[in-house]
């Protein structure tokens, strides 16, 4: 084995294998980097700490003068436009919204002074709604309903009514531990309810008070007019929110989407500069991985009469191929503690300014995994070609046996 080594020495151009070695680094850097941004940044627009996931996008017809005299069908969805809709390639499911056929009016009392207000229920799928299953449940029988309400509702309490009207702000926490007074009546008042309302949870991408689908079936079933009401607005779950043709395909059919669009668009660019910059990383990586191929070809094609030559000797394939694999693994263990460094190096420079925007995700594991991932395949693709060159030189010594 020294005997080997000492004529790889001699054959070995350290400026090829220092060139494969850098162009695996950069591929490496690339490719591990846009993974560890991406993971890093992604909370800052993906989650907003609201229930309604980014990937959903809430969507209504615009109104028009005709609806504004009263032709309220023109706000509504039909079934065709649904069928349409679901037809798209860019959507996963679509949802509807249900709205209550009934009046809501609830109340609040804290030290002994509260407020009552008249208040409108909407409900979603269950399955667009991103809480536990034993926060966002309610069965026939059951005396407290579970409401979700919009962030801005709490804000706008909080800095314009509690200030002008002499009560307490409150906070998340404590407005969800105070039981909401919910009365409900019919609309010729005939038939009301009496429950107790919960605050399961905040959005910030739906301004309306949200109450579980069920409760919303078995609210309109006893109080409402039993008429059935086309849906006026929908929730679409999308593969690529922010999408152009999602934009243009609404815009021809005079459809808004509601809410904050900016945390959808952001997160589609994010994912389309990442996607774009993991390719190029790829291609880098793909091309230094073809070096290293080539490198060790021409090696062994010079040494192709030692390497035969001590295989007639007996020397076992494992021996003979132990200085190609050591030579990879220097090159490709050099590549990844260079990306490493660079990696850590990176993400010093971003990480305050990502903390400081409310980021708490650990993206440098996920790129420290991918680098070393990446490293190791190639190290795998290029002992397996080393390995398949030592068995043809076996095979012929075995013909010059025969």
């Amino acid at each position: 084995m020294g005997l080997i080594s000492k004529l790889l020495r001699k054959n070995t151009s350290p400026a090829r294998l220092a060139g494969f070695a850098l162009s695996n680094f950069i591929g490496l850097l690339i490719i591990g980097g846009a993974v560890m941004f991406y993971i890093d940044s992604r909370s800052i627009w993906g989650d907003d700490e609201s229930v309604i996931n980014t990937d959903y996008l809430v969507v209504n017809k615009k109104v028009t003068s005709a609806s504004t005299l009263g032709d309220r069908e023109s706000t509504w969805f039909s079934e065709e436009d649904m069928a349409d809709l679901r037809a798209q390639p860019w959507v996963r499911r679509v949802g509807e919204f249900s709205s209550s056929d009934f009046r809501v009016y609830a109340s609040v009392n804290q030290g002994g002074r509260g407020m009552e207000t008249a208040l409108f229920f909407e409900s979603v799928p269950d399955s667009f709604v991103d809480v536990a299953a034993a926060d966002w449940r309610f069965e026939p029988g059951q005396t407290i309903v579970p409401v979700m309400i919009p962030k801005e509702y709490l804000a706008l309490y909080n800095f314009g009514f509690a200030g002008s009207a002499g009560l307490p702000q409150l906070s998340e926490q404590l407005i969800s531990g105070i039981p909401l007074k919910l009365y409900m009546r019919s609309e010729d008042g005939t038939r009301s309810m009496q429950m107790e309302g919960r605050i399961a949870g905040f959005s910030n991408r739906l301004n309306t008070v949200l109450v579980p689908d069920s409760f919303m079936q078995y609210a309109n079933s006893r109080l409402g007019a039993d008429g059935s009401v086309a849906p006026s607005r929908l929730i679409i779950d999308v593969s690529s929110p922010g999408d152009v043709a999602i934009a243009d395909y609404l815009s021809s059919h005079g459809w808004e989407v509601a809410g904050d669009k900016s945390g959808s668009s952001a997160a589609y660019l994010l994912k389309l500069v990442v996607g774009i910059v993991m390719a190029v990383g790829a291609v880098i990586t793909l091309l230094s991985l073809f070096v290293l191929m080539l490198s060790m070809s021409l090696l062994m094609e010079k040494n192709r009469s030692v390497n035969h030559r001590l295989l007639m000797l007996g020397a076992p394939l494992r021996k003979v191929g132990a200085p190609y694999d050591a030579m990879i693994w220097v090159g490709c263990g050099a590549a990844w503690v260079l990306s490493v460094g660079a990696l850590l190096a990176l993400r010093s420079l971003y990480a305050g300014a990502l903390e400081g925007l409310g980021d708490t995700s650990d993206g440098l594991l996920w790129g420290l995994g991918v680098s070393t991932l990446l490293a190791l395949i190639v190290v795998g693709v290029n002992i397996l070609s080393v390995g398949r060159k030592i068995q043809s030189a076996w095979g012929l010594r075995i013909g010059d046996a025969g």
